[in-house]
């Protein structure tokens, strides 16, 4: 915590996987909501260094480095937290040789489109939105 209340930002990276002009999004065990492969980015460690570690520990894929490529940060209330702590999530479009599977921090893999955006918490409906406008996804 800082003067005034404000709380730290979360800094995340994300992974943006489309195929078929679908965005691949994930539930955690046992809850419905949406959100996008990815987490937190640790210390020491650049935003490319958490999006390959976090993509191979959620949804067990193996990133070509060479493919990353930044998108966009969306900052947003983050979901679960008390108000007024944010979310800096930086989506990164990347190609990958494998299929993605969930891994025992995932419940279930969901392939979304702008239509899944009721499922998701502020930031996940604020990526379709962008990944829309961008021309990746329906």
């Amino acid at each position: 915590m800082h003067d005034h209340g404000l709380m730290d930002t979360l800094v995340v990276s994300a992974l943006a996987l489309v195929r078929d002009r679908r965005l691949l999004m994930v539930t955690a065990r046992d809850r419905d909501v949406l959100y996008l492969p990815g987490g937190k980015v640790d210390p020491g460690e650049t935003a490319v260094d958490a999006l390959i570690r976090e993509s191979f520990e959620e949804v067990s894929v193996r990133l070509d480095p060479s493919s990353i490529d930044e998108l966009f940060t969306v900052t947003e209330q983050a979901h679960g937290e008390p108000v007024g702590r944010l979310v800096a999530m930086t989506m990164f479009r990347a190609d990958t040789p494998d299929e993605p599977r969930p891994s025992n921090e995932v419940g279930s893999l969901t392939w979304t489109t702008t239509a899944d955006a009721h499922r998701c918490p502020p930031a996940g409906v604020e990526t379709l939105r962008r990944m829309a406008d961008l021309g990746l996804i329906d």
